[in-house]
């Protein structure tokens, strides 16, 4: 990987840069030009963007080049939580091949509500982190600006060291270390059942759960995992959060929302985020929630303690 056109050296870990566009026209350019470069370059390309850019893609690149690779991740569903250990995952497998590595990375817009955007924004602040020491490699991420709304796409410039304009990448003047600015949680959407438990009511937590989902048709195997989902959060309050916590339920818009709170504190931010070790006794709770919903917020500070909030999606009637 060369910087030359910044004049700054990178270091091991990811080149995070954002390439705003507007149109077809616009994106297939600016990617075409990034995967050209590449393949002069020797190096791989991943390419993770909706089916509708990879169907573009596919017909304008000559041939079926093998240094460039198309990730399926329909089956990564739609929470954003598990798109960096897939990433993780790919870098990995090819880190010992020898050969310099880039990634497209566009995300599907359509349909998603305001949870889901918070998330996909918190994701982007997170890949900066997720890939500090790794394999060095290079993410492109397209951001097509007819799409987004302003406030969204500040906050993603502000997630991304470099940019790609006209003449080529540049160090970012938005982009900024801090911490990540969460927006505040949406309030319960009323009315809401609410249940306070402690060491011995998980079967409770479950009846609870139960008792919600099921006159909207989620039963079966789903519910099954659901109650996976919710005995893990709740037995982590009971087990780290002070000994107990308080339970929320609710629909919303096709969407059953379990929400625990606690006096606990969740310091490390990648946690459920990271694939756990197959020889790590810990970190496969939170892990195991992720892959089980369809969306996990998080929020915990030492002040306010910690809220966890699992999005299931509901049968459609």
């Amino acid at each position: 990987m060369t910087t030359e056109t910044t004049g700054v050296k990178d270091t091991a870990g990811l080149r995070h840069e954002l390439y705003t566009y507007s149109g077809e026209e616009q994106f297939l350019a600016g990617v075409r030009s990034f995967i050209d470069d590449a393949l002069a370059s020797g190096e791989i390309v991943l390419i993770s963007v909706p089916e509708n850019r990879e169907r573009m893609l596919r017909e304008e690149l000559p041939g079926t080049d093998p240094g460039v690779v198309f990730m399926d991740t329909s089956a990564l569903g739609r929470n954003p939580a598990r798109l960096i250990p897939a990433w993780q995952r790919w870098i990995s497998e090819r880190a010992g091949e020898g050969r310099p590595v880039r990634g497209i990375g566009e995300t599907d817009w359509n349909g998603r509500g305001g949870a889901e955007i918070e998330e996909l924004r918190y994701h982007e602040w997170l890949l900066n982190l997720a890939f500090t020491g790794s394999p060095a490699w290079w993410l492109l991420c397209p951001y097509d600006t007819g799409t987004i709304d302003p406030e969204t796409m500040r906050a993603i410039s502000r997630c991304h060291p470099y940019t790609m304009v006209d003449d080529g990448p540049r160090l970012s003047p938005d982009y900024v270390k801090e911490p990540f600015s969460w927006a505040d949680l949406e309030p319960a959407c009323d009315p809401y059942e609410e249940f306070v438990y402690a060491r011995g009511d998980l079967a409770a937590v479950r009846e609870k759960v139960i008792s919600c989902a099921a006159p909207y048709g989620l039963t079966g195997d789903r519910l099954r995992e659901t109650l996976v989902a919710v005995t893990e959060v709740a037995g982590n309050s009971i087990a780290h959060g002070g000994g107990h916590g308080t339970l929320r339920t609710w629909v919303q818009q096709g969407t059953l929302v379990c929400e625990f709170r606690d006096t606990g504190v969740m310091s490390d931010p990648m946690i459920g985020r990271v694939a756990p070790s197959p020889r790590s006794l810990r970190g496969r709770g939170m892990w195991l929630v992720h892959q089980i919903c369809d969306l996990v917020q998080v929020r915990s500070t030492p002040e306010t303690g910690t809220i966890v909030r699992l999005h299931i999606t509901l049968p459609q009637p």
